[in-house]
């Protein structure tokens, strides 16, 4: 639904994000801003910082940041009217009432019908549990070494051993047999009608980040088939969209995520101390997980089993979460075959280590790579040589490639320079012609590029944070600078909002972030307002403003340069005065 712009403000405005944030994170006042540990990734001394007179907060070791909207929608994986609707009901706002179609107020309905139905059903499971006709399931958890706080934690139940038990549960509240059949709890034929779709398993309620029952796993008693069993696609439940444990893993004060394959792998981790282990639901992991991953992480450890399905596994999810943009490791438990027997064997400390010792992925892709030759035959050696040199061309990055060349050539005592002109070599084969000696030279001026862009980038997000923080300092820099000038698409748009807003003298940079949807665009827009640069005195600030607006403006008279069209007289002229201008334009001083 949309709501008016100036409700949104007003809603932003009554909700102080110091207060606001104060509730999640421990703050401490350092000068004008607020620091405290960050919420969203591990550290030991605080760089998450919250600014009273921005409004807005900025982690300088992860990069999250945005306004009190952002936060709530990070933190608590909500959407926007969701943080909207909790930050109204926060400060006593009523939000007037959405008008929805049949079929959505019908949809809606179900999924909170068949959330309730789940919870009902969490509630049964886990009092069964204690019954005498739960005491075989309950055994097989206390054999399994796990203690009463974990089997309450995960909330673990039982299903009997009577296919109708739970059926006959809910007719006796009055549930109908077409919502019943929606919630995936049971299965339906001609022969049996409505039964039970779990009967004689224990029982892992599955909850989303937000704590809601939204599906059920079942872990079969005595030899029956399938072993495990897992709710079906719901309104409510996406397997490939959710992941086991992931509820309690978020809140984890850990730089990575621990990512298993099961129900018991998660709970025995987390029984250990490792509670920021998650599972995929019955399923190999998928795109859509990697992407829900990167939401609370930048890395990820594959602690998948030690046998030749967990190897095919780690093989698969790697390039799935590399595409996600997280960094990935692998980590080795042989001889054991999973994390739970390995924690029972070696305990939580020895696991900790195989922890820090996980592998590179790349380098675990390669040692996989190299079962499939002879290494003592040198036929065999040299044709893996030429495999993990076409595997090496992966990399785009000239340093980053040279990084991989050299530590597999240290892993397996090769010569770097040897391994380098094999990599070469099966590049030319590739594109099937001789690569010009200028190749190293392009890559080296592109890398070049890179970093001068890099560096302008810096530049622009310099000026936008001096803008916002030193009042009086836009007046100074207004007759030679305009928003046109900030060359970045993403950086022109803040800059127009920023100036705007510098010409009303109405400041207000937390607004300007709720022009954007993306949470990414947001945390990237955040950024430009958060630059720093260590300046000791009047003299160093005097002289980077001067250097920091020259190089903009250059570089703005260069970019319209080269993107002008010939027959624009206008256009030409202007870029005439602003050389013109930029070379008078007298030294800027500015009282820091």
């Amino acid at each position: 639904m949309y709501y008016p712009e100036e409700l949104v403000e007003e809603i932003r405005e009554r909700n102080d994000i110091v207060e606001v944030i104060g509730t999640y994170v421990k703050l401490q006042k350092k000068g004008s801003s607020y620091f405290g540990l960050c919420p969203f990734h591990n550290e030991k001394s605080p760089s998450f910082s919250v600014s009273p007179d921005k409004q807005m907060y900025y982690c300088f070791g992860c990069g999250a940041g945005g306004n009190v909207f952002t936060f709530i929608m990070e933190y608590e994986n909500y959407s926007f009217p969701e943080a909207l609707k909790y930050l109204a009901d926060r400060v006593g706002i009523k939000l007037p009432e959405r008008e929805y179609s049949e079929e959505e107020k019908r949809q809606q309905d179900l999924r909170m019908q068949v959330l309730e139905i789940n919870k009902m059903a969490a509630n049964y499971f886990y009092y069964q549990l204690r019954t005498e006709s739960g005491a075989q399931a309950m055994q097989y958890l206390k054999s399994r070494q796990l203690d009463d706080e974990t089997i309450k934690r995960f909330a673990l139940g039982y299903s009997s051993k009577y296919s109708s038990n739970l059926y006959q549960y809910f007719k006796s509240k009055k549930i109908s047999d077409e919502l019943l059949k929606e919630s995936g709890l049971f299965n339906v034929d001609e022969k049996n009608g409505m039964y039970d779709k779990f009967w004689n398993r224990v029982i892992f309620p599955i909850l989303d980040v937000n704590n809601r029952v939204i599906g059920f796993g079942g872990r079969v008693m005595g030899d029956g088939k399938p072993k495990y069993l897992n709710s079906p696609e719901t309104i409510v439940f996406d397997k490939s969209r959710n992941l086991y444990g992931l509820n309690i893993a978020r809140a984890a004060r850990k730089k990575y995520l621990l990512v298993c394959e099961g129900y018991m792998d998660v709970i025995s981790m987390h029984q250990a101390g490792f509670s920021n282990a998650v599972a995929s639901l019955g399923t190999a992991l998928t795109e859509k997980h990697a992407t829900l991953l990167k939401r609370y992480t930048d890395e990820v450890i594959l602690t998948y089993d030690s046998d030749d399905a967990g190897v095919r596994a780690a093989l698969r999810a790697i390039p799935i979460v590399k595409r996600a943009g997280l960094k990935a490791r692998v980590l080795h438990m042989n001889p054991y075959k999973d994390p739970d027997e390995f924690i029972k064997t070696l305990g939580a400390e020895k696991f900790q280590e195989r922890i820090d010792q996980a592998e590179n992925s790349f380098m675990f892709e390669i040692s996989v790579l190299e079962r499939n030759y002879d290494m003592k035959d040198p036929e065999g050696k040299t044709s893996f040589f030429q495999a993990v040199s076409e595997k090496l061309m992966e990399f785009e990055q000239e340093l980053e490639r040279e990084n991989y060349i050299q530590a597999v050539a240290e892993k397996y005592h090769i010569g770097f320079d040897n391994l380098r002109k094999m990599v070469n070599r099966s590049a030319m084969r590739a594109i099937g012609r001789e690569v010009p000696k200028s190749a190293v030279d392009r890559e080296r001026k592109e890398i070049r590029k890179k970093s001068q862009d890099d560096g302008m980038k810096q530049s622009q997000r310099l000026m936008l944070t001096w803008l916002i923080d030193k009042k009086g300092l836009y007046a100074k820099v207004k007759p030679y600078l305009d928003a046109d000038d900030f060359t970045e698409d993403l950086y022109h748009q803040a800059a127009q909002l920023l100036f705007e807003q510098l010409e009303k003298s109405e400041l207000n940079p937390a607004r300007i972030i709720n022009y954007f949807e993306d949470p990414e665009t947001q945390k990237e827009v955040a950024s430009l307002f958060h630059a720093k640069l260590n300046l000791q005195s009047q003299a160093e600030f005097d002289k980077a403003l001067n250097e920091t607006l020259r190089k903009i403006i250059n570089n703005s008279i260069e970019f319209r340069t080269k993107n002008m069209n010939p027959a624009d007289i206008a256009g030409l002229q202007k870029i005439l005065l602003d050389r013109k201008k930029v070379q008078d334009m007298p030294k800027i001083t500015y009282q820091m």
